[in-house]
């Protein structure tokens, strides 16, 4: 994976299938190229959802197998056990502007659509709009979304989200959670890269008592 050429291309969005090969580590590369350069801004992935429904658990249900791998460089809000969800989403946002300065937020979370786009997944420049698939009017997260069909939209959207299969949602949350923590290394060896580069050009750093 060429990191440095992550940064230089102009992406484009991204939709695969979680079933498709190599799907985590596509999730991965194409997350590094919309991400700023190591260093600029904290990177904070906001996980939205609930674990009250099946089809909606999808965010927190990666936030959750996140917060086990201990990512080296991007933080963390959305879990099972600390949701970010409808009731408590301006307050989760207005804290993770307090806890980071002029954080780079990527959103997450499930949304319904055709039948043919069940188990997608979206990449993307631009907000997440929580709440969208069932009338719900919710502030815009994120400069980047993440996305994954989870059921079928036009009707009952709640009954439709309560009554999605926990393995289809749990699948497409290990092949996110998995191109995330990809990502998250990666980004943190070129942070190290630069890091060093930066530290050979200034020999006064590298200088050891005596």
């Amino acid at each position: 994976m060429n990191l440095k050429k992550m940064f230089n291309r102009k992406p484009d969005s991204l939709t695969i299938h979680y079933k498709e090969q190599q799907a985590s580590s596509i999730v991965a590369e194409h997350l590094l190229s919309l991400l700023p350069p190591p260093g600029t801004q904290p990177i904070v992935f906001a996980f939205i959802g609930t674990d009250r429904s099946t089809g909606d658990s999808l965010g927190p249900l990666i936030g959750t197998l996140l917060s086990e791998k201990l990512l080296p460089s991007f933080h963390v809000y959305g879990t099972l056990e600390h949701p970010v969800h409808a009731v408590n989403l301006s307050d989760k946002l207005s804290l993770i502007q307090k806890q980071h300065q002029h954080p780079f937020i990527i959103g997450t979370d499930a949304c319904l659509g055709t039948l043919k786009n069940i188990g997608n997944i979206q990449l993307g420049n631009g907000p997440v709009k929580p709440g969208a698939g069932v009338n719900k009017e919710l502030p815009a997260v994120g400069d980047v979304h993440i996305t994954g069909t989870v059921n079928v939209s036009g009707f009952m959207e709640f009954f439709v989200l309560q009554n999605t299969r926990l393995h289809l949602v749990m699948s497409m949350a290990k092949i996110i959670a998995n191109g995330i923590a990809k990502a998250s290394i990666h980004y943190q060896l070129l942070t190290d890269n630069q890091l060093a580069e930066h530290n050979y050009y200034q020999p006064s750093l590298l200088k050891t008592e005596d």
